[in-house]
């Protein structure tokens, strides 16, 4: 971006008071290309009227827009669904930003073509794996919230899942917390029903230490009680193979 360009230049020259100019003019020439956009970048998309007193940041509207394409992949918008997302904003962000949020996605986003792929790409730059993981949890909290995940729903997750960079095993692994089946246990873990007892044992490690909370202590209340969800899950599955297996 050329914000940080200009702050790399500024600071070459002139040291810190250069690098904060160069910021502030880069600022300015990224926000004049992306209104010449049509759909461009993010910037030009999520611009927000300057009125606006409380200021939604670029990951929630693009939560949000993710959040909007499950909701509408099975072309039924269901009550309980969209309760759901603003349940969860309120609780991650408060009200008063969940519901600046609402209005600028209602009010500028919701109108244009939303793009999973750029929104996923752009999400894989900026956030961590372990990040990545908890959006699709919580992406597939959102198709849960009516009682069962349909086959459009599991498709559209599992095209972002694509985008995001995760990994078809870790796609599997959280789908699998959501679906009971005789093979819920093993997938949840990664591993197959031929596991050996000491291959369970060292799955479960593995797993609990992907999915621990503690990766998630940088991000909002909601995502690491999600984190926690997923952890306690994989405890389950891995007690449901103890009793399975007898050890």
């Amino acid at each position: 971006m050329i914000r940080w360009f200009g702050a790399f230049v500024g600071y070459m020259l002139y040291r810190f008071p250069g690098a904060f100019i160069g910021f502030m003019l880069g600022s300015l020439i990224d926000n004049m290309v992306g209104n010449r956009g049509k759909g461009g970048g993010f910037k030009q998309v999520f611009q927000q009227p300057s009125s606006q007193r409380v200021t939604p940041a670029d990951f929630e509207l693009n939560l949000l827009s993710l959040a909007s394409l499950v909701i509408k992949a099975d072309g039924n918008v269901n009550q309980r669904e969209l309760d759901f997302v603003r349940q969860y904003f309120v609780q991650s962000y408060g009200r008063e930003r969940a519901n600046a949020t609402f209005k600028v996605f209602n009010d500028v986003i919701k109108k244009r073509e939303i793009s999973a792929q750029n929104i996923c790409a752009l999400l894989r730059q900026r956030t961590r794996y372990e990040s990545r993981l908890q959006i699709l949890h919580f992406l597939f909290s959102i198709a849960n919230a009516d009682g069962s995940v349909s086959t459009p729903e599991v498709n559209e997750i599992n095209r972002m899942a694509g985008y995001l960079g995760v990994q078809l095993r870790d796609f599997e692994s959280i789908k699998a917390m959501f679906f009971k089946n005789p093979d819920s246990a093993y997938k949840i873990l990664e591993i197959e029903r031929t596991a050996t007892e000491a291959e369970i044992k060292k799955a479960y490690r593995t797993m609990a230490k992907k999915y621990h909370p503690d990766k998630l202590q940088h991000m909002d209340e909601a995502y690491r009680n999600g984190a926690e969800e997923k952890f306690r899950k994989v405890q389950e599955a891995y007690e449901q193979l103890q009793k399975e297996r007898g050890f």
